[in-house]
This record gives C-alpha cells, structure tokens and sequence, in this order.
C-alpha cells in the first residue's frame, strides 16, 4: 500500500540506485525502487529539478563549507530516521492489511463455502422448482386454453348482448310507437266521441226544435180550429136566426100578399134575405172544409211528433250503441291489440248512423 507522499531525497536515493544498478532512472523504476509509493507527477517533478541542479553543476564546481555539509548530514540522517519511521509505520500497516486481507481471506471462504452449499440446495430447489415450473407451465397452457376459450364465449355473449340490447331497443321503439298510435287513436276516439256528442246534442236541440215548432204549431191548429168551430157556431146562430127571421118575413110576405103596396119592398127583402142565407150556407161549408183541413194537419203533426220522438230515442239507442263499439275497441287496445283494432264504420267506409239519420231528416224536413 503506498504512502500519501514522498520526499525529494528519497527520489534521490532511488534514482542513484538505479544508476549504481546500471539501469535508466525513469519515472517508473524510480516508483518501483520506492515501493510503489508517490505520484508519476511528482516523481517527474523532483528528477526535472535533479536534471537543473546538475545540469547548472556540471560547468564549475563551488566549494561548499563544513558547516553546510554537517547540517546535510544531519538533515539527511534526519530524513533517513523519518524515513525509516514511515517504512516502519507502513510495514505494520502493510502487516495489519495483510492479516486483516487474510482474515477476509478465510471469511470469503468460509461465505464461499456456505454460498457453495446454498447454491447446492439452490441448484435442487432450482430443479424441484424447474419440475413445478413444467407442471405449472402444463397448467398455464391449459388456463391460457381455458381463458382463451372463455373470452371467445364473452366475445359471443356481448355480440349477442349486443344483438338482444338492439332487439330490445327496437322492442322500445316498436312498443313507443303503438304507445303513440295508442294515443294518437285515443284523441281521435275522444275527438270523435266528442263530435259525435255535439252532433247529438246538435239533434237533440234540432229535435227538440222541431219538436216545440210542431207543438206550436198544433196548438196553434188547436186554438184555430177552436175559434173556427166558435166562428160555425156563431154562424149557425146567425143563420138560425136568419132563418127565423126569413120565416118571420115569409110570415109577413104572406100577410102582406094582400098589401100590393108593399110587396116589392117585402119581395127586394126577401132576396136579400136570402142572398145572406146563401152566402151563411157558403162560409159554413168553408168553415166544415177548413176544419176538416185542420183536424188533418192536427192529426199529420201528431204522427210527426210521434215519428219524431221514434227517431229520437232511435238516435239515443244508436248513440249508445256507437258509444260501446268505442269502449270495447278502447279496451282492446289497452289489451295491446292497437294494430287490428278499428271502428267497424270506418273499415266499411260508413258514416256513423246519427249522421244518416240526422241528414235523412234534414232532407226530409
């Protein structure tokens, strides 16, 4: 192990050993002649400068006094004394690192030996484990099948997930739809329903109407045929009592046959007399006609309200009929029948038969 540094005297010694050896002075046999010990650099430092020194000697040689070569002598016994020192402190050094690197030496052997064994049962577990390694290898090749074959079956299983999410979106789609047309159907039903119910009261009123207008009417057929029949009674009165006053007169006609004077005037009487009684008779048998006409209208308008009040609770029947074909189609689209359900008067292309009824009377009003 070298020293930390060396001195310049020791470069000295070794270089003029080597030269008493016969052997070149160089940077590296002066370092082996020191014992490995020192840098190159300062091992070339110190022989350049040995170089000057006796290069600037060699022209003349100075005398040097006794003084100065005992305090070199002494210097360089003190060197030598530090020097053997060092060595001395190196050499035991160099014997503590020597047994401590033998001491290493027998524990790295000892380690060896025991890493030896451990690599022996190393080596076995390495074969026991080499052997489970197979099995194991066996295995995995058997789980990577197995896997394998189960991600194939979840690949199928979402494609078909996928499949069933489309049909089931469709089914949504699908089931929306008939819920829409469900209600579509519902409003039209409901509109119609309500149209239907406005139609009806719209009969209804126009019935009732009609029904008031004839009553009206017959009344007032009634109140003319009553006056009519008090007017033919005012009239038989007064043709009764025409009557009585022709037979008054043809009295005095005849007591006055034998009064020339006064025959003319009894006679121009008598005519007008019986003028008046020819047109009694005349508005007599209009009267009769006109009653007779009275008591048929009479009779006509109480078989139109009878007719009328027939249609009437027709209309009602029908409606209510109607009105349960609606229900009973209703329920059956709630039963989710909604595509093959459809009033029967519109597959036929009829009109529902207030409608019918309703035009047949205004036509026939």
């Amino acid at each position: 192990m070298g020293r930390a540094g060396i001195y310049k005297s020791e470069v000295v010694r070794a270089r003029d050993r080597l030269l008493a050896m016969g052997r070149y002075p160089s940077i590296d046999a002066v370092r082996i002649e020191l014992g490995d010990t020192g840098s190159k650099a300062t091992i070339h430092r110190y022989l350049k400068e040995l170089e000057e020194e006796q290069g600037g000697a060699t022209g003349t040689k100075v005398a040097v006094s006794e003084a100065i070569q005992d305090l070199v002598g002494r210097l360089a016994s003190q060197l030598h004394e530090e020097a053997e020192a060092r060595v001395t402190e190196a050499s035991g050094k160099h014997a503590a690192n020597v047994q401590e690197l033998n001491q290493a030496t027998v524990n790295l052997k000892s380690e060896a030996d025991g890493t030896r064994t451990a690599l022996q049962h190393a080596q076995q577990a390495l074969a026991a484990e080499q052997r489970g390694h197979a099995g194991t290898s066996a295995e995995l090749r058997d789980t990577v099948l197995e896997r394998t074959k189960l991600a194939q079956e979840v690949a199928d299983l979402r494609e078909r997930l996928a499949r069933e999410e489309q049909h089931r979106q469709s089914l949504e789609d699908k089931h929306k739809q008939a819920r829409d047309g469900l209600e579509h159907f519902r409003q039209a039903a409901k509109e119609q329903r309500e149209q239907e119910h406005r139609k009806h009261d719209q009969e209804v009123q126009f019935l009732q109407s009609e029904l008031r207008n004839v009553n009206q009417a017959l009344t007032q057929k009634q109140q003319e045929t009553t006056h009519a029949h008090q007017e033919c009674t005012r009239l038989l009165g007064e043709l009764a009592h025409a009557q009585a006053g022709l037979h008054a007169t043809l009295e005095e006609v005849r007591a006055l046959k034998e009064q020339n004077g006064s025959l003319a005037y009894a006679k121009k009487q008598a005519e007008e007399f019986g003028k008046q009684l020819v047109q009694l008779q005349a508005t007599v048998q209009a009267l009769g006609e006109s009653k007779a006409q009275v008591k048929a209208m009479a009779e006509g308008l109480a078989g139109d309200k009878q007719r009328l009040e027939l249609e009437l609770a027709t209309v009602r029947a029908t409606l209510e009929a109607q009105k349960g074909i609606t229900d009973a189609i209703l329920r059956r689209f709630d039963g989710g029948d909604a595509d093959q359900a459809r009033p029967n008067f519109e597959q036929k292309g009829q009109l529902p038969l207030v409608e019918a009824k309703t035009t047949k009377n205004r036509s026939r009003t």
